[in-house]
């Protein structure tokens, strides 16, 4: 975590529920929260009214003219215009004045953007005949967002000196994204509240599936199952947990918005690619490991393991569980989510928290669903001796969780960080061992807290390893944008894969249908290129391809054909049959490019 980065978080922390609402472009007028969104203070314009832009025709000169609204401005290298005949793209060399030079923390580059108004001649091959042009832009506000990259079309006819916006492009012709269609049109196809209200719930309860949540989950049923005496505490530890997920989902949705707002370039899931929180959290899962094992009953309120059932003590460690689930589940972005959670980062932060905490719901459900059924609780095991035993076993995935945070730390920091957090786990360990139980000495206390001091100073020493340090592996080569260009401009069908170490479905999907043997021999065969963007780390340039295809966070699957033409998303769950199939029709340039949620 970058020192910038690091402040921003800390003073947006203070504000989370003063979040601006980000641009409501493609809210449904007849959806049940219209009212509400008009009502809510949104500073920024909406992108036609911050760029209002045209083509100009002048006896046979033609030029395209941007005004751009004060404390707006527009990306010089983003500027781009092709021209349309028979189903390819040509792109047209633009004669761009100078513009503005100044630090864009988005990109985190210094970068040449245009302020107040721009125009530019287009210079056409041939006149008097009708030629289609399609206009790409993006831009951003001082005020800290970014719009997505922007697509219009034009149909010019220098004959009769005619020049007509088309809301669609010409058929047989893709397009990037949705961005290129009309408002009309993009209101249509867009997702709607309710229908992203279901995806966010769906993919909630998928969540528990996940093997970091499921441990925390089963050891939650254990102690209620184990110690509580009545219907009613069931309930109250049922509700204490769900609050505890919904708050905590709401609450990572509020700073990863809050960010954005301000310029980060960051995704859902964005905490563990901070290096000193994975390593706290493998601190933590390893200290409740030992705690169900019986070396230390440190950490037993945090997961409710115990007779602390009936009193508030025992409510705050359901409320802490639900929390913990939800901390470690987030990044495990679950099928059904993308397409929900890059609707809502699109809305005013209350609609957008609205999703997030139906997503929180969905994961909380069947917790709760289990404290509220007396015939699905009284079929739970009676307590007894035996529950001692399950305890110890269920200390078992606390350690693997441990082992698999400390992977993902490998790859975030290399060897040098993993065996800084093994050196605090010892140090943990040992003070654990040491801490005086019945009654204080003042010498094992001390030395015990010196050695818990020593493994949280440890953290601060954590640092990325650079992104230049990422190896080609397979037939898989490191993602840049300038190398997507390269192989596309070749004609090359090419397949480009975001994961992240920390992305569970990105680690299924990779062993089981991308590292199968047919599907390595069908991109060797097929002569297909094929990128990988690890976003393990924080990197802007993968933030900005996920941000153009309306996704929060990985799996993000692109399969773009041969000869052109814009990308297919895959699945967040693949397929080895669809995905073979999808190769093959790449290679041959016939792909259909209609997007997968």
């Amino acid at each position: 975590m970058t020192k910038t980065f690091r402040n921003k978080f800390l003073a947006l922390l203070a504000i989370l529920l003063l979040v601006p609402g980000a641009n409501a472009q493609g809210q449904d007028p007849g959806s049940p929260f219209a009212t509400l969104n008009d009502t809510l203070d949104n500073p920024f314009l909406p992108v036609d009214e911050a760029y209002r832009q045209d083509l100009l025709l002048s006896g046979s000169q033609l030029s395209a003219i941007f005004e751009i609204a004060p404390e707006y401005y527009l990306y010089r290298e983003k500027l781009a215009l092709y021209r349309i005949e028979n189903g390819q793209k040509t792109k047209l060399p633009l004669s761009l004045p100078s513009g503005e030079v100044i630090w864009d923390d988005y990109f985190e580059k210094e970068t040449e953007v245009y302020r107040g108004q721009l125009e530019f001649p287009i210079r056409l091959a041939d006149t008097g005949k009708v030629v289609q042009l399609e206009l790409h832009y993006q831009g951003c506000a001082d005020a800290g967002l970014c719009y997505p990259p922007q697509t219009r079309h034009y149909s010019v006819d220098s004959g009769n000196g005619s020049i007509r916006m088309l809301g669609t492009p010409p058929r047989n012709v893709a397009t990037p994204d949705t961005q290129a269609l009309s408002p009309q049109e993009n209101n249509n196809r867009a997702i709607t509240v309710p229908l992203a209200l279901l995806f966010a719930f769906a993919g909630g309860l998928l969540l528990n599936l996940m093997p970091c949540v499921f441990p925390v989950l089963s050891i939650k049923l254990l102690s209620v199952s184990q110690a509580a005496q009545s219907a009613s505490q069931r309930h109250h530890h049922g509700w204490a947990y769900s609050i505890g997920v919904i708050l905590s989902f709401v609450a990572i949705a509020a700073v990863m918005l809050a960010l954005r707002a301000g310029g980060e370039a960051i995704g859902w899931g964005f905490q563990l690619q901070s290096p000193w929180l994975v390593a706290a959290l493998a601190y933590l899962f390893f200290v409740m490991g030992l705690s169900l094992s019986g070396v230390t009953e440190f950490g037993s309120s945090l997961m409710g393991i115990g007779g602390h059932l009936n009193n508030s003590r025992g409510l705050r460690g359901s409320l802490a569980s639900g929390a913990l689930a939800t901390l470690v589940a987030s990044p495990c972005t679950a099928p059904l989510m993308g397409s929900a959670l890059g609707f809502a980062v699109t809305q005013p932060a209350v609609l957008a928290l609205s999703i997030f905490a139906a997503l929180g719901a969905g994961m909380a459900a069947p917790f709760l669903l289990l404290t509220h059924l007396p015939t699905l609780t009284e079929k739970l095991p009676r307590p007894g001796p035996w529950m001692d035993r399950l305890k110890q076993l269920l200390a078992f995935p606390m350690y693997l969780t441990a082992v698999w945070l400390l992977w993902v730390l490998g790859r975030q920091t290399g060897g040098d960080g993993v065996a800084l957090v093994l050196t605090g786990a010892v140090a943990i360990a040992f003070a654990l061992w040491l801490w005086p139980r019945h009654q204080w000495r003042w010498l094992q206390g001390c030395v015990a807290a010196v050695a818990l001091v020593l493994a949280v100073l440890l953290l601060p020493h954590l640092s990325t390893a650079p992104q230049t340090q990422q190896q080609s592996s397979g037939y898989w080569q490191p993602y840049s944008a300038e190398k997507l260009d390269a192989a596309r401009s070749e004609g090359r069908a090419v397949l480009a894969n975001m994961t992240a170490a920390w992305c569970i479905t990105c680690l299924a999907n990779e062993q089981m249908v991308l590292s199968s043997d047919a599907v390595s021999h069908a991109i060797e065969q097929l002569g297909i290129v094929a990128f990988k963007g690890d976003w393990t780390n924080q990197d802007p340039h993968i933030s900005a391809l996920l941000a153009k295809y309306k996704r929060t966070s990985v799996p993000l699957y692109l399969l773009y054909p041969a000869g052109g033409g814009e990308a297919k998303i895959l699945p967040q769950i693949l397929s080895r049959r669809e995905l073979l199939a999808d190769l093959e029709a790449a290679a041959r340039g016939g792909l259909s490019t209609s997007s997968t949620p």
